[in-house]
């Protein structure tokens, strides 16, 4: 093979490669019905993301410091709809409703998909949990890469701090009450550099996945 040939060759298996490596495998796809189910093994699978805020820091006084921020207004109590925008400086972002394939949400994935940035960054998350009645001493048992604040109906309730992987119940909350109908819960989740992502499941009075709930995005379960 000829000298030109040769580097011609190598050059497209090298275009190949990163093409390759830019495309991300597909984990969150749109929402398709009012409502669903969590998984059997309690996980939620249905979120509304913001776009990612630039930010420092994963020690707990630097997450502290950014959570205590406000970006937009309302960002604690703000229940957003697919497609709404917040600015943050001169900033427009937008909300993004997605469901996960997986246990987890894979951050780097939406925001490599928007062309986002995916190093040193901010993601609001937030999900709406219906529940057919109260239910005493559940926990809300978390993983995040890396680290990340945790609310449910506006009270904090779990929040873990520095460089991690995400590991399964890697936080738990203190035992708490979900109300009859919807529990709103939210997250900011933080990240350093490199892959991020989230889980988050409630745990029954027994530390079991909890059964017989559902998520939607409104506050109406239909």
């Amino acid at each position: 093979m000829r000298s030109n040939q040769k580097l011609h060759l190598i050059v497209c298996l090298a275009l190949a490669a990163v093409a390759r490596a830019q495309v991300a495998p597909v984990t969150l796809v749109p929402v398709a019905s009012p409502v669903k189910a969590a998984a059997a093994d309690g996980f939620l699978q249905r979120w509304l993301l913001l776009e990612p805020i630039g930010v420092n820091g994963l020690t707990e006084n630097a997450v502290r410091a950014t959570v205590s921020k406000e970006y937009f207004p309302n960002q604690l109590t703000v229940i957003p709809h697919d497609g709404d925008k917040v600015k943050v400086g001169d900033t427009p972002l937008a909300w993004h409703a997605v469901d996960t394939k997986n246990y987890n949400v894979n951050l780097y994935h939406f925001a490599h998909a928007l062309g986002k940035p995916t190093s040193d960054v901010l993601f609001w998350v937030v999900t709406i949990v219906h529940s057919a009645q109260e239910l005493h001493d559940v926990r809300l048992a978390i993983g995040s890469n890396a680290a990340s604040v945790w609310w449910v109906n506006g009270k904090e309730v779990i929040g873990i701090y520095g460089d991690r992987q995400t590991v399964i119940d890697d936080g738990v909350s203190r035992r708490l009450t979900l109300n009859k109908g919807p529990n709103v819960v939210r997250a900011a989740i933080i990240n350093g550099g490199g892959a991020t992502d989230f889980c988050a499941r409630f745990l029954d009075a027994s530390d079991k996945p909890l059964k017989g709930i559902s998520v939607s995005l409104t506050e109406a379960n239909k």
